[in-house]
């Protein structure tokens, strides 16, 4: 009787083994068709879980008849039924849109870049034939006058040069002016707003050294002193309305 009894739970034993075979899949992205990882599977019938791995790919014991549940934070749950012990490919959909990297990149130039690039497209105003010295330097022969820099100085084009660096550098400095001593920053240390903000602009505009010496402390104080002056008089430099003249017809 013993014998019998320890031959039916053999045969129980080896049957429950047989049953406990191990499914195997990989997880990937219903929209993208890449592989996800950091899945949960859970055998809601026995009970277990696992995690995939970092290629998506996860192994759980299960047989025919039992449900399998996949999740993830970023994803929608997706039930599945076994079915068999066949390898399966689980596709799981996110619950929020993954719009494409974008890189954003600064398109506006400072006046320091836009200046060094007019110094790029006038290459030959400022080229190297333009900003040689007077005196120039033989070997073994020792200094002397340059006959480029000479011709540079005195002919029609190098004057026609110089004048025009003259002008981009002028122009340059009030860029520097505009880009430090611009409206909406003014606005926001003086709380001045239409006409009044134009009026203080315009009447206490700062020069090119100030702006480029003060660190922000000096320059926001130098406004607020400006603008104790304002406010003692505001009118005083203040542009006269314009007056549209009347048209009358002959």
């Amino acid at each position: 009787m013993k014998i019998w009894l320890f031959l039916i739970f053999c045969t129980l034993s080896v049957r429950v083994f047989a049953q406990q075979k191990a499914v195997e899949g990989i997880v990937f992205d219903k929209d993208s068709k890449d592989r996800i990882a950091k899945v949960n599977i859970v055998n809601v019938t026995s009970g277990k879980s696992v995690y995939n791995s970092l290629k998506g790919e996860f192994s759980i014991e299960a047989q025919p008849g039992d449900v399998l549940i996949f999740s993830k934070p970023d994803h929608f749950n997706d039930t599945l039924h076994v079915k068999s012990n066949d390898a399966l490919a689980v596709y799981m959909k996110r619950s929020a849109i993954m719009l494409k990297e974008v890189f954003i990149r600064d398109t506006l130039l400072t006046p320091e870049k836009q200046f060094a690039a007019t110094k790029r497209d006038y290459t030959k105003i400022y080229g190297s034939e333009y900003s040689q010295s007077l005196l120039s330097v033989a070997p073994g022969l020792g200094a002397g006058i340059g006959i480029d820099a000479l011709y540079n100085a005195f002919s029609r084009s190098g004057r026609n040069a110089a004048k025009l660096r003259e002008t981009i550098e002028k122009d340059y400095h009030q860029q520097e002016i505009d880009y430090r001593f611009n409206r909406p920053f003014v606005a926001s240390v003086t709380r001045l707003k239409d006409q009044q903000l134009t009026d203080f602009m315009q009447r206490y505009r700062p020069g090119y050294y100030l702006v480029k010496t003060t660190t922000d402390y000096e320059f926001i104080a130098s406004i607020k002193a400006n603008l104790r002056r304002f406010l003692r008089s505001p009118r005083t430099f203040s542009l006269a309305p314009l007056v549209t003249p009347t048209v009358t017809n002959n």
